[in-house]
């Protein structure tokens, strides 16, 4: 049985979910992401489904353990779920996406008690290995509300019967099952290997809802990394070019 919960969203850029149960209802959520929670609220953390159910949530970018929270209290109790890096947090209504729906690993953030998640292994072995974002994707199951997070801002597209949208793996959150999802080549030698935008593209066919990000997690990460490797005294970051050329302008 899944629980109907309510809920708000607050914030811009960096957003938590605020839950509201009543008495005998339950969140489920991944492991870490509780920010506070009121008298009445218990948590019950374990691995649901078992050994495999883990190593299966693992294999899609979650945590081993999955936490259940429930409100054993009299009255109304609220608590709430922060998003792991800058972005949004889009809700899900599974009862109205046909008990299913499709979002990269590590999407997840929490959801009613009784939405599962599941390992959802892509149609084509091409998307599989040139996805970006790996072969696997999470299914989440049930009929109750879900919350997945993005990176920067979030972009919903309605896709209508075979209109195609050829996407960046990486930007690619999440979408419904009727869309058929596939990998494309970019073409041409000099957009491989000079256009920046990697070797594939995602082709995204409707019927269906696609959410995007601006700001895929993987991409900051690089450019952090970049920033660590190339960055200045005193926090500067200049960059290879700024380099070479701040040390020809002093005599270096």
């Amino acid at each position: 049985m899944t629980d109907v919960i309510d809920y708000r969203i607050h914030g811009d850029d960096m957003q938590m979910v605020e839950v509201e149960l009543d008495p005998g209802e339950g969140v489920r959520a991944e492991a870490g992401a509780m920010m506070f929670m009121e008298k009445g609220i218990v948590m019950q953390t374990n691995a649901d489904g078992g050994l495999f159910g883990g190593f299966k949530r693992m294999i899609t970018g979650e945590s081993f353990f999955i936490t259940t929270f429930l409100n054993n209290g009299a009255d109304k109790s609220r608590l709430a779920f922060a998003a792991p890096y800058p972005g949004k947090i889009i809700p899900v209504d599974l009862a109205q996406e046909n008990r299913n729906f499709l979002c990269q690993k590590d999407a997840f953030l929490c959801a009613a008690r009784g939405v599962d998640i599941e390992i959802a292994f892509t149609k084509k072995l091409g998307a599989g290995f040139f996805g970006g974002e790996g072969f696997i994707l999470q299914r989440l199951v049930g009929s109750g509300m879900a919350f997945i997070h993005a990176g920067g801002t979030v972009i919903e597209k309605q896709l209508s019967p075979n209109e195609t949208l050829r996407v960046d793996t990486g930007c690619l959150v999440a979408f419904s099952p009727s869309v058929d999802y596939d990998i494309r080549f970019v073409g041409g030698f000099k957009n491989a290997l000079f256009g920046g935008e990697g070797l594939f593209l995602a082709c995204l066919t409707g019927p269906g809802k696609v959410y995007l990000q601006t700001l895929p997690f993987s991409r900051l990460a690089d450019r952090m990394a970049a920033a660590a490797r190339f960055g200045g005294s005193k926090g500067q970051t200049r960059g290879i070019g700024g380099d070479i050329l701040g040390g020809f302008f002093s005599g270096d």
